[in-house]
């Protein structure tokens, strides 16, 4: 336990946090509040965040209860993974606030120290994009191999989604009535996240271009008609940025090959298919 705390205090975002927790207190120090209450805070339709934090974590059944109790409606403003600074909005209150339980709005929405892998799969998505851009910081040909990995897992989870309901961001109570909104990711914003990104850096790299080409093609033959578009989309920017970064038209073709493994197959005679190791 004692190892584990020291390596979660070594982090980059532990880091972030003393010193953005340390300014807050020199802050107060240096600049004393007079009592100034936020300007949301006059305003009986607004919930604001006791701390600072990123929305990880919220329990919709019960902030569902609450407004049905409260006979009201509520707006969850900011995004899963989204920074909420203290006296931010959190909620937007539709209706009569007078009766809704504010401690317990409140206590139904979680803001940690960084996103998490509890509700949040974007950020599962975000962390696989990042080591993928960060294998090809410096150059398109520095550790494609690490990026065609990244996006082997990437295609997996899109896969895995792709014929999955996706909630609408709509709770609503025994009755049928509307209680809750928030944000989600659709399932055209969760193809941009995977896809954009590695496609502008890694396009360059014939085995990372070809790899995203496999990934893209394969996910055509799974996902349902009003599914497909965006995937079209991003065969067609791929095709194109392929066709602007190789000059000669053997090496588009090279590049343009979709490949589950990334490094090229070479027909070798009319039944088979080698890979170079």
């Amino acid at each position: 336990m004692y190892v584990h705390h020291v390596g979660q205090a070594l982090r980059v975002s532990a880091l972030v946090e003393l010193a953005g927790t340390q300014t807050r207190h020199l802050l107060d120090k240096m600049y004393p509040d007079r009592g100034d209450p936020y300007p949301d805070e006059t305003d009986p339709s607004v919930v604001t965040a006791i701390k600072s934090g990123v929305f990880s974590t919220v329990w919709p059944e019960r902030l569902v209860k609450a407004a049905t109790e409260g006979d009201c409606r509520l707006e969850l403003l900011p995004a899963m993974g989204d920074f909420v600074p203290a006296g931010g909005r959190l909620f937007l209150i539709r209706g009569d606030a007078s009766r809704l339980d504010l401690e317990t709005v409140n206590d139904c929405v979680i803001l940690s120290m960084e996103r998490s892998l509890v509700q949040d799969v974007g950020y599962g998505m975000r962390l696989l994009v990042d080591m993928g851009e960060r294998s090809l910081s410096e150059s398109p040909y520095q550790d494609p191999t690490t990026a065609v990995q990244t996006i082997d897992r990437l295609h997996d989870i899109l896969r895995q989604l792709a014929r999955r309901p996706l909630p609408d961001g709509r709770h609503r109570d025994d009755a049928g009535v509307l209680r809750l909104t928030e944000h989600v990711m659709t399932w055209d914003a969760y193809v941009h996240l995977a896809f954009d990104e590695l496609r502008i850096v890694g396009v360059k790299s014939p085995q990372v271009a070809r790899r995203l080409h496999a990934a893209l093609t394969d996910l055509m033959t799974v996902a349902p008609a009003d599914r497909r578009p965006v995937l079209e989309e991003q065969l067609e920017l791929l095709t194109e940025a392929v066709e602007h970064s190789f000059d000669r038209p053997a090496d588009v073709a090279l590049a343009s090959r979709p490949d589950a493994a990334g490094i090229g197959p070479i027909r070798t005679d009319g039944a088979h298919l080698s890979r170079p190791v």
